[in-house]
């Protein structure tokens, strides 16, 4: 996983986290899909809605980072929301030739890959990014025909070449799994 130093979170945000350190981290409850909308679980439907409010998703973009697991995470006030994500943990898109991630931030191309379900994955210094299919055909005009030519990602391989955990968890229930599997182990 690569980022580019500690986030720089909203002042309100820091306040929170001074003055309630050990509030407990959420899971399960805060979703990016594939086209890079923030989503919400509804427990009253069992599913997860898109955020409408413009004023929300703008909150969760400036607060948006990793932790050295490369669990991605909206810090709201105290508290550590983990993103369930459908696929990479920032989904770009253009924006008058420019590319932007679902924070609305410029994102900078190093290395550019076809994955093997034909989607085109993107790498910058600040992580891996998937490319909002509705642009797909635009992006694929600029790369003069070199699409077919891309480096060819497993899309099943991504996540763990670029060092992010698609569905996080609590560390310590990860821990107990992971040791109830190794033979052994005495667990289970």
């Amino acid at each position: 996983m690569t980022t580019t130093g500690p986030p720089a979170f909203d002042r309100v945000v820091l306040q929170g986290l001074a003055r309630w350190p050990d509030v407990p981290d959420a899971f399960g409850w805060l979703r990016l899909d594939r086209r890079g909308r923030w989503q919400l679980r509804n427990p009253a439907r069992g599913a997860f809605e898109g955020i409408g409010n413009a004023a929300l998703r703008a909150f969760i973009g400036r607060n948006y980072a990793a932790d050295a697991g490369g669990r991605w995470f909206f810090q709201n006030g105290p508290q550590r929301v983990f993103v369930q994500l459908a696929y990479t943990p920032f989904v770009v898109r253009l924006a008058g030739g420019t590319l932007l991630d679902q924070c609305d931030r410029e994102f900078e191309v190093r290395t550019e890959y076809l994955d093997d379900e034909g989607s085109v994955v993107l790498e910058s210094s600040r992580g891996i990014a998937l490319l909002d299919q509705h642009d797909l055909a635009h992006y694929a005009e600029g790369l003069e025909n070199r699409l077919s030519r891309l480096p060819v990602l497993a899309r099943a391989d991504v996540a763990r070449r670029f060092g992010f955990d698609p569905d996080p968890g609590p560390v310590a229930k990860r821990r107990r799994m992971h040791a109830a599997d190794s033979p052994g182990s005495g667990i289970g």
